[in-house]
Formats: C-alpha cells, sequence, structure tokens
C-alpha cells in the first residue's frame, strides 16, 4: 500500500530552461549532500537535489501504487520546458524492492535536476508554491571527504556456507524442480564515520563509465544492465547472464571472452534470461527485435554474455515504462526459471532479505518514457554502514567454488568505490 507524503497536496510547477554548462563539468559533481539522486552514464544522464514529492510503495502492487500515485501527480502538474530532451520536464527517479515482501520502494521528484545529452544541458525546478525556483545555483558542490577505516566482514552466510547453498540449489536444478536460480550473497562494510555516498559515486562515474552509475534513497550502484528504456515509441532491454572473471592480461582475456561465449552452461543461463524479456515485452509490442546469439561485454572487472532486445510499443499512451519494468520484474537475469519456483527456492537458501537489491532502479518523464536499470554492482548505505550485494545465475552445470568466485569479482566496483 503506498504512503503518500504532504508534498503532493498543492500542483506541481515545473521549469526547465537551458543550462550553459561547461561539457567537462561532471554532472555528479553538482551534487550538495543533501537529498542527492544520479542516474549517469558517459557522463551524460541526469541528477537531482531535494524533495519536491515522494511517495513509499510496498508488497505486491508497489510498482501499479507508484505508477497511480505518478499519473495523478502528471495530471496536475503545471510544466513549462524549452527543451524536448529525454530527461526534461517533470521527472521522478525511483528504487523497488526486489520482492513483494519485505522492503519500501521510492518514488522522488527532486527539486532541482540538472541533466545532460549530447550539446544539450538543462535546469528543472519542482516546487508547490508556484514561485520561479531557476534562480537556483548550479555549481560544483563542496567535494565529498573518502571514507576512513572502511572494514568488510560477511554478512548473512559465510562463503563456504553460501557454496553449499549453491550445492543444494544445483541438486533441486538436476532434479528436475526448476530450470535455473539466482543467489546472491552480501557483504558488509563499516566505517569509521558515516559515508557520504557521492564519493563511491564519483568513483563509479569514473572506473564504469560505461555502466548506469545510480543512486535514489541510499541504493547506489553502477549497474551494466538496463531492464528497460522507453522513448519515443520505442523499447530497448539490456539482457546479461554468463559471467567470467577478468586477469587484467588482454590476451588471456581475449581467449577467456571466446571460452565464454562457447561455454554451454552460461549460453543455457542467458538464453532462460533472453526469453524471459522477450516474452514480457512481446505484448506490449508490434514488432520485436530479439537476437540470434549474445555478445560478449567487457567491463573493467568481469565480462558478460550480453543480448540487446529491442521493440516497437503499441501500448505506449496506456502504458509507462514502469508498467513494463512491473510486466518484466524479476527477469530469469535476476530471479530464475520457473519464476515461482526460483522465488521460493531464493527465499529458502538465501537466509537474507535483499531489499532493494536486484529491483529496478531509475528514472520516468511524465509521458511515461524512462529508463530503468536492475540495481547489480550495488549497495546500500545507511550511516556508516554499507551493505554490499552480488549474485549469481545457478544452473545444472554450476560449480559452487566458481561461483563464489564470480561473487567476489561483482564485489569489486563498489568495494574499490568505497576505497576497499
Amino acid at each position: 500500500m503506498g504512503v503518500m507524503t504532504d508534498e503532493q497536496a498543492a500542483p506541481l510547477v515545473v521549469r526547465t530552461t537551458r543550462l550553459d554548462l561547461d561539457s567537462a563539468a561532471a554532472l555528479v559533481d553538482l551534487l550538495p549532500d543533501t537529498d542527492p539522486v544520479a542516474w549517469l552514464r558517459r557522463g551524460e544522464g541526469v541528477v537531482g537535489w531535494g524533495v519536491a514529492a515522494q511517495v513509499r510503495t510496498r508488497g505486491a502492487r508497489r510498482f501499479a501504487d507508484a505508477d497511480d500515485w505518478w499519473s495523478r501527480l502528471t495530471a496536475r502538474a503545471v510544466v513549462r520546458s524549452d527543451l524536448a530532451q529525454p530527461g526534461t520536464g517533470l521527472i521522478c527517479f525511483g528504487t523497488f524492492a526486489f520482492a513483494d515482501e519485505p522492503g519500501d520502494s521510492h518514488l522522488v521528484v527532486p527539486r532541482v535536476v540538472v541533466g545532460r545529452r549530447g550539446d544539450d544541458a538543462w535546469v528543472t525546478t519542482a516546487s508547490t508554491t508556484g514561485l520561479d525556483l531557476l534562480d537556483v545555483a548550479v555549481a560544483r558542490a563542496d567535494p565529498p571527504q573518502a571514507p576512513r577505516g572502511v572494514r568488510f566482514a560477511d554478512g548473512a552466510l559465510d562463503g563456504d556456507t553460501w557454496m553449499k547453498a549453491v550445492a543444494d540449489a544445483v541438486d533441486r536444478i538436476v532434479s528436475g524442480d526448476l530450470e535455473k536460480v539466482v543467489l546472491a550473497r552480501d557483504l558488509i562494510a563499516t566505517a569509521d564515520e558515516p559515508v557520504d555516498v557521492r564519493w563511491p559515486l564519483r568513483r563509479l562515474t569514473e572506473l564504469y563509465p560505461t555502466c548506469w552509475t545510480f543512486h535514489v534513497a541510499g541504493l547506489f550502484g553502477a549497474t551494466p544492465e538496463l531492464l528497460v528504456r522507453r522513448e519515443r515509441g520505442l523499447v530497448t532491454s539490456r539482457v546479461l547472464a554468463g559471467t567470467i572473471r577478468r586477469t587484467g592480461d588482454d590476451g588471456r582475456d581475449l581467449a577467456l571472452a571466446a571460452t565464454l561465449a562457447r561455454s554451454s552452461k552460461d549460453l543455457a543461463e542467458h538464453e532462460y534470461a533472453v526469453r524471459s524479456v522477450a516474452d514480457s515485452l512481446e505484448p506490449h509490442c508490434s514488432s520485436m527485435n530479439v537476437p540470434e546469439a549474445p555478445f560478449v561485454l567487457h567491463l573493467p572487472n568481469v565480462m558478460h554474455l550480453a543480448s540487446d532486445v529491442a521493440g516497437v510499443v503499441h501500448d505506449a499512451e496506456t502504458v509507462s515504462s514502469l508498467q513494463l519494468v512491473a510486466s518484466l520484474h524479476p527477469s530469469a537475469a535476476v530471479g530464475g526459471t520457473p519464476t515461482d519456483a526460483a522465488q521460493d527456492l531464493i527465499t529458502e537458501l538465501e537466509g537474507m532479505p535483499r531489499g532493494r537489491y536486484a529491483g529496478p532502479v531509475g528514472w520516468m518523464d511524465a509521458s511515461g518514457d524512462g529508463e530503468w536499470g536492475i540495481a547489480l554492482r550495488s549497495a546500500e548505505v545507511s550511516g556508516a554502514t554499507v551493505r554490499l550485494f552480488a549474485g549469481c545465475g545457478i544452473v545444472a552445470d554450476s560449480d559452487p567454488a566458481s561461483e563464489l568466485a564470480e561473487t567476489q569479482a561483482k564485489f569489486v566496483p563498489v568495494r574499490d568505490a568505497l576505497g576497499g
């Protein structure tokens, strides 16, 4: 059930105007430490701060309740924009719980948003006062301080116990209970003082520029997986499943990439994930392009099998990008196949609540267009504690020790961003 805040009482007045922003200026460096939000890739995207309106939802209707709230908010808003770029006008940032229970989901409309796309840059302000807020100063904020004294410890399960869970999952798959399940584990980082999330955000944008770096309501990360983008009638989804760790030796890594591309275990895992995304999008598309074979996506720490699924949306007038998210989540890439059996096994074996890890995260505009990623390579910050997450797709051929090593590789982006 959604929890509506009183910021919704009066209609929002929203104004977007062009911004003369130095092309060398990093958007992440504009963020103050008050309610920062971010969605960035290759130096472009949107950042924001302050809260003009927000809602928290939970349970099986978390997506529907959030979408209903957004529809009512946008219907009453007064919007003026000098640009027609994606991310201009009235937009919200969102982060959603992986499972129906437990965990809150959040949508927030910042008071100030700054965006960049190509040669265009802009600033948007939103308020319920009707006052023109465009005199807001857009300048480099005071820089964050690096976390000090960061220490890491096992989360819910240590490595040996988690490998036993993987072995149990393999037994269930071999016995025919299901085809694939994604099992995750957590790692707890503790610093001497509260962690300023802008520090790891800045480092992630520098270290992983091809990923989507995000922060909403304490959840941050750099995800390589785009759950869905809807833009002017076109819908795309980047599916990742099948992973191998990089060695740092270019020649060796090329050989490993070729091995990954031929791996029957990883190809089977990838096929499940692509099939689940295509099946979920098909009812909303008049035409679709589903690649016959994946490509290998090279990231600094790992390589993935990847496929870009695309389609033309026929119901954009009635189905928002958030509704598409609800149709897609959880895909086989983060849950498993069949979905219900995988969800039950995750609850049984993981020994922890995922919260918003592996849930959708991103932004949406007043027309329903938007970009939503999957909250992978992510962590949740609360004061001096940061909870990191990593998961692996388990199929019949999975080896527990190899899967443990894969989680360790997937912890690397946030560990490095924290200075660990």
